[in-house]
């Protein structure tokens, strides 16, 4: 009987720890969506908003909240009943930044790249799926092209997205690519086929252009980053006017495959 009530205590106890770590569990995923929607968001947002967009109790939300703005993680703002990411994901990010030495040589090359040649320039990266603009450096020209740090873009719309995917299976490919990820912004519709041919072709020359496609007005021009021969870490890249002459746009992907061939480690 003390061997079978001994058993019982530990199955029992199991249990609990069971329970404990689904919990721990359920609640480490609450704020990870918590922390993607803020990032998907890019402002300060009210809790209930909050609750909503992570679909949440708004209980279980504010608690989550309230420990992440005591850790430092998130901070209140404004009227106080909005918050946002705090001081320390800054830090953290800087942590990040001086340990990857790829980020901050290409960082470098992004900047370097605008100051020459007066176009917006980027450094891109996959990230959850997405093509991400990892580091950004805005033109000299006298307006804006929409481009901004931790921009995420359906891969479809972009030059980079054709390089990122280059050496992907097809199966993988169609699973990172959703139906809304082919339509572009004024709507049209591409083709998954022409998408993953335009993989094939952007993989073969090394270096992909893209026009009109996330708007009218611009197109990009995108090299490949290797972290290891074939495999494409990131890209670098310049968004310049859609009229752009063909001269003046070879010899920028000349320059964008010259800047990210000294990025790659390809032996």
């Amino acid at each position: 009987m003390q061997d079978g009530n001994a058993l019982a205590v530990r199955l029992d106890a199991g249990l609990d720890e069971d329970k404990a770590s689904g919990s721990r569990e359920k609640g480490l995923n609450r704020v990870l969506q918590i922390l993607e929607f803020l990032h998907a968001t890019q402002r300060a947002i009210g809790i209930g908003d909050l609750a909503k967009g992570v679909n949440a109790p708004r209980s279980t939300t504010y608690t989550l909240v309230r420990s992440l703005v005591d850790a430092g993680l998130l901070e209140v703002t404004g009227d106080g009943n909005r918050v946002y990411f705090g001081k320390k994901f800054y830090l953290y990010g800087m942590d990040y930044v001086r340990g990857n030495d790829l980020l901050r040589r290409g960082r470098q090359e992004v900047d370097n790249l605008s100051r020459e040649t007066g176009e917006t320039s980027e450094l891109c990266m996959l990230q959850s799926g997405r093509y991400t603009i990892v580091h950004s450096s805005p033109g000299t020209r006298p307006f804006r092209i929409s481009s901004a740090t931790g921009l995420q873009i359906p891969l479809p719309w972009t030059a980079s997205g054709r390089l990122l995917l280059a050496g992907f299976e097809r199966a993988v490919i169609e699973d990172m690519v959703s139906e809304d990820d082919l339509v572009l912004p004024d709507g049209r519709r591409l083709l998954l086929d022409d998408f993953i041919e335009d993989i094939a072709v952007a993989g073969g020359v090394g270096y992909c252009v893209t026009s009109g496609l996330v708007d009218a007005y611009t197109k990009c021009l995108a090299a490949p980053v290797f972290s290891a021969p074939g495999k494409v870490e990131a890209t670098i890249c310049l968004v310049v006017p859609i009229d752009t002459s063909g001269e003046k746009t070879d010899d920028l992907i000349a320059m964008l495959r010259e800047r990210a061939a000294r990025l790659s480690i390809t032996g």
